[in-house]
């Protein structure tokens, strides 16, 4: 039975290998997870900032807002024209995200926690934000 983890654990150990190599697995070969691109990484947000991108993926150019000059729990409007298909929320404070240029709830709207949300793809067109007080 140990030779048999052991044999598991040589196997993993090779596609891993041969996957950071560019080799094509051999069949029935156990495949590593591709992991979830999280965090600075995937979109580059500094602390107290909310980033919004044009493109999925934290793809375009990135429109960033601080605490510092926006008005907490009041309307945000991104400009004519434009909307947003990814965002990261590293404010501290929850953000909604609205589909509504005028923060209505009669579009899609969704709430996401401050201590680090990235969004690499929006469930819809983001046209307005809001950042809570808590």
């Amino acid at each position: 039975m140990r030779t048999v983890h052991t044999g598991l654990l040589i196997a993993g150990a090779a596609a891993l290998a041969a996957a950071h190599l560019g080799v094509p697995p051999a069949h029935g070969t156990p495949q590593p997870r591709p992991r979830a691109h999280t965090g600075p990484a995937a979109g580059d947000c500094a602390t107290g900032q909310f980033c919004l991108w044009p493109g999925r993926g934290f793809s375009g150019e990135r429109q960033v807002h601080e605490l510092a000059d926006t008005d907490i729990e009041s309307c945000v409007t991104l400009p004519a024209g434009a909307r947003a298909a990814s965002f990261a929320n590293r404010t501290g404070r929850p953000v909604t995200t609205y589909q509504s240029a005028e923060c209505q709830e009669t579009g899609e709207f969704d709430t996401y926690p401050g201590g680090g949300s990235w969004v690499p793809e929006s469930p819809y067109q983001v046209r307005a934000f809001k950042i809570w007080e808590s």
